[in-house]
């Protein structure tokens, strides 16, 4: 399992917001390029960029940022926030991402995001769906920063995805409930995705905060891990990731 260390933007600025809530924000004073740099020194390979004012209202306003960060080498940048239509998902492969991340189109826009899939690529493709737990324990998405909690759940979500000649193959799924909160992942959540669609490579995100969790998250099958607050605190001591960064 990779571990894919996580920077989010708000207005320039490296953010963590708790379980989603905008009016819950933690401010950091590193710099977007500064932290990218600390992660790739520790060995990570990829680096999960979120756009979070494109996620709230499509702003991309953080863009030259993005770029900015692109043109590092030795890493690879995967970002979401706010990609809803095709002229913003080339718009951002064209700064040099790697991959992109579409969340909220990928509910509302289903015969758009697959021909994305089939224009771009599966592998510079990836979809996001955030959920959080409905009363009888089914994850049901949140769209358009989690501002918008739909019906859906999160399988017949994904099943939108999982047929024809170009299927997603990698899907990032957030438990909303548990981002930034450091209170462990939802480890059953992931298990669960994997048993019922184990050719997707799953990365899992919300509450890692210890090598125990990441040792949790590789047992249930997840071929990812998203981190943002424990890293970005030092809270995880370095020979406990060691193991989940390919260039460590």
């Amino acid at each position: 399992m990779r571990l894919i260390p996580a920077i989010d933007l708000r207005d320039g600025r490296c953010v963590r917001l708790l379980r989603g809530d905008f009016g819950a924000e933690t401010r950091y004073a590193a710099e977007p390029s500064s932290l990218l740099a600390r992660y790739r020194g520790c060995g990570a390979d990829w680096v999960h960029v979120v756009d979070l004012d494109g996620a709230r209202d499509g702003s991309l306003g953080n863009r030259a940022i993005i770029g900015g960060l692109s043109a590092q080498a030795d890493v690879k940048l995967q970002v979401g926030g706010g990609l809803r239509d095709r002229p913003a998902v080339a718009a951002m492969l064209a700064t040099g991402v790697a991959r992109v991340v579409v969340g909220s189109a990928a509910v509302g826009a289903v015969d758009a995001v697959r021909a994305w899939l089939a224009e771009f690529g599966t592998e510079r493709i990836a979809l996001a769906f955030d959920v959080r737990l409905g009363p009888d324990g089914t994850p049901l998405v949140a769209t358009h920063g989690w501002q918008t909690q739909t019906p859906l759940s999160l399988w017949n979500a994904v099943a939108n995805f999982v047929h024809g000649p170009f299927p997603v193959k990698h899907v990032l799924c957030t438990d909303v409930g548990r981002d930034g909160a450091l209170g462990g992942p939802n480890v059953g959540l992931y298990a669960e995705a994997v048993r019922r669609f184990p050719q997707i490579a799953w990365q899992a995100s919300g509450g890692v905060r210890d090598g125990r969790d990441l040792k949790a998250l590789a047992d249930c099958g997840a071929a990812a891990a998203i981190s943002g607050r424990a890293l970005l605190e030092g809270l995880i001591p370095t020979e406990e990731l060691q193991a989940f960064l390919p260039n460590a």
